[in-house]
């Protein structure tokens, strides 16, 4: 049985999100609209049509508002400017929890999330759907003939050597301003002690910073860029097949993985939507059709022994500690200094 619970705030953050800056907007509308589902998302378009497609099949009478902005922004239009959306997704983990945590998500249960693993989910509030390992996407021009580094040792290893390869052409998160790559940062921060070490080699080459993967993906493609690094693998999946010139690298030391993550905002004007989709993502498991398409690795239990060097990075409490002001000042501070080792 469904069981959806509001809060208080829904009524003091009723704004609009006119405010919030947009990368994509799409409408999909039906042919006799009774609802209306509005979703907030960090994920492209063309990546998460195909899961709204086929929600629609099963909710006919539900238009669908899709607009896409970066986690960064995700975070300040639900926390700061009360934007009315029905669902948030986002690959920002530790911002979702943050939501949750200070009071801007409902509650929400059902059978479709009680099966979802322990680990998959927090207080009935954010929903994991996928499992995303976090990547080194490389141009196989560049590095013809060179070897392929497996580890963050051998990466830095590499781009000290051959300056000549990588000088200006390393593409990775600016993490002022992507909450994804912010993520990935501070996890590899606590993961390696290699981290700060790789940063300052990476700044001396004149790194370039980006706000998302698609973009890294391209100019590894393009040829704009050697390799990009903490790329979303699900991404570059997906790319492979048009852009036959990159290869997806997963590290031998440790893998990153994010769970893409759904919650309910208080600001939800058509909560029974907002339960149907978080119930469709919660059973992406039993979509392999849509899993394809995607190219989205559902949220699957977790095998004992399998894939060691994969670490999900999990969702609870534990995710807001660099979101402490002091703490995230302070690991900017040397994040920055770091990249502008010249």
């Amino acid at each position: 049985m469904r069981h959806i619970g509001f809060a208080a705030l829904l009524i003091l953050l009723a704004q609009t999100a006119g405010a919030l800056e947009l990368e994509e907007s799409r409408r999909y509308e039906v042919a006799d609209p009774q609802s209306e589902l509005r979703v907030l998302s960090t994920a492209d378009v063309e990546v998460f049509e195909p899961i709204i497609l086929a929600f629609q099949q099963e909710n006919p009478a539900t238009t669908v508002q899709y607009d896409v902005a970066s986690s960064s922004e995700v975070m300040r239009g639900l926390y700061e400017e009360g934007a009315a959306y029905d669902i948030a997704l986002s690959s920002a983990m530790d911002l979702q929890i943050k939501l949750a945590n200070d009071g801007l998500a409902l509650s929400y249960s059902s059978a479709a999330t009680e099966s979802l693993p322990g680990w998959a989910t927090w207080h009935d509030q954010v929903f994991a759907f996928t499992q995303e390992p976090t990547v080194l996407v490389i141009s196989k021009a560049a590095l013809e003939g060179v070897p392929v580094p497996r580890s963050r040792s051998a990466l830095i290893e590499l781009l000290r050597t051959r300056p000549d390869i990588f000088d200006s052409r390393i593409g990775t998160y600016d993490v002022r301003t992507s909450g994804a790559g912010y993520l990935f940062a501070t996890q590899d921060s606590r993961n390696t002690e290699n981290f700060w070490q790789l940063t300052e080699v990476m700044g001396r080459l004149n790194a370039r910073l980006y706000c998302c993967s698609g973009q890294m993906i391209r100019d590894v493609g393009d040829g704009r860029l050697a390799i990009a690094y903490n790329v979303l693998g699900s991404y570059a999946q997906s790319r492979l097949a048009d852009t036959p010139g990159i290869e997806i690298v997963e590290m031998d030391d440790y893998v990153s993985v994010m769970l893409r993550s759904a919650l309910i905002p208080v600001t939800a004007r058509s909560a029974d939507e907002s339960g149907r989709m978080i119930d469709f993502l919660a059973t992406l498991s039993a979509r392999p059709d849509l899993v394809a398409q995607t190219g989205l690795p559902a949220v699957v239990p977790l095998r004992p022994n399998e894939a060691p060097e994969r670490r999900p990075i999990r969702l609870g409490p534990g995710l807001l500690v660099f979101l402490d002001k002091m703490r995230r000042e302070t690991f900017l501070r040397s994040w920055v200094s770091s990249m502008e080792q010249r």
